[in-house]
């Protein structure tokens, strides 16, 4: 009876292990999924105010994405927009409120979806007369 409630320590490869905060790192060496790319689904694109920022990092572990950055040597917050959703979790998590969320249609290299949504054949027939 006693064999059944034995307790087992099972030992965790190194490069299984998940590390502090569970943020697990991307198999692919370069981190990205070229097939995955889910920033056209953006309206909001995440604007960094440098000089308001503290780098508090709670940007780094609010986003469902991992989309938010260290760049410049670790220095400031950035983002990876081919894969932000625009979710806007940066922004209210933000202590110092150094984010904001700023409309797509605002830059020139905003996300086309909108437009090219009506360019696929299946969508344009559901608006035919």
């Amino acid at each position: 009876m006693k064999e059944r409630y034995k307790k087992y320590i099972v030992e965790i490869p190194e490069e299984m292990s998940i590390p502090y905060a569970g943020i697990v790192e991307s198999p692919k060496v370069n981190g990205e999924q070229p097939m995955m790319l889910t920033g056209g689904w953006r309206i909001y694109r995440p604007v960094v105010d440098h000089d308001k920022c503290v780098m508090c990092k709670s940007c780094v572990l609010a986003c469902p994405d991992a989309t938010v950055l260290l760049v410049d040597g670790g220095q400031k917050i950035g983002f990876n927009l081919d894969y932000c959703k625009g979710c806007g979790l940066c922004t209210w998590v933000c202590p110092v409120n150094a984010i904001d969320r700023v409309p797509e249609i605002d830059f020139e290299d905003g996300v086309p979806f909108q437009d090219a949504l009506f360019l696929l054949p299946h969508v344009e027939a559901l608006y035919a007369d």
